[in-house]
């Protein structure tokens, strides 16, 4: 039986399987895995945190890299500039799988999806989506699971598949409330699956 890592308990058998059903269905296949990454672009060569990085991966530190990459990646992606940031968050994944931080790379293989989407290829997106689904389930990371989920169905939305954007935002329903996430998140899945949010108290609006 497949366990929860984190805490030694049953995973849930439902969840695995809904998620495998649409991972057949959708056609998405894992993300080939480099072995080495290519020289960065001149173009992305200026500034204080492509130094701080150029400095990291010299020295072989690939959590201060992924660390400075990923403050890149958020940058360029608060200027609106999603090929940089596309750059950056791959290079983000990369070190933090070399550093073999689970964790951290799902969170990065959801930003390559969210930076993807919002570029307007949501297509190419599902790959990391899955990618981030399956290394957060591996730890029993359910919050992180739950917001993959989310980011897929929302890829899913835009490609005009209502049916299976839908089912996963039920997905990422369960996986928010049973890891206690934040209200926000879970109204964010509520709307995705069509269902608007509870009302506190009668007569509120």
């Amino acid at each position: 039986m497949e366990r929860n890592r984190r805490w030694g308990e049953p995973a849930s058998g439902r969840l695995a399987a809904a998620w495998a059903r649409l991972r057949a269905a959708l056609g998405i296949g894992a993300r080939p895995v480099a072995e080495t990454l290519p020289r960065l672009p001149l173009a992305l060569r200026r500034g204080e945190l492509a130094t701080t990085y150029l400095e990291a991966e010299a020295a072989g530190d690939h959590r201060r890299a992924a660390v400075a990459a990923t403050a890149a990646a958020d940058s360029a992606v608060a200027r609106g500039e999603w090929w940089p940031a596309d750059i950056w968050a791959h290079r983000s994944l990369w070190h933090f799988e070399q550093e073999q931080m689970t964790l951290q790379a799902a969170r990065a293989a959801r930003r390559i999806g969210e930076i993807r989407t919002r570029a307007g290829d949501p297509g190419s997106a599902r790959r990391y989506y899955a990618e981030a689904i399956s290394e957060a389930r591996d730890i029993g990371a359910e919050r992180e699971e739950g917001l993959a989920a989310l980011g897929m169905g929302q890829a899913q939305l835009q490609l005009g598949d209502v049916t299976t954007a839908r089912r996963l935002a039920q997905i990422s329903v369960d996986l928010l409330r049973r890891a206690g996430a934040p209200l926000e998140e879970t109204e964010a899945a509520l709307r995705l699956r069509g269902e608007e949010k509870p009302v506190g108290a009668e007569g509120q609006r």
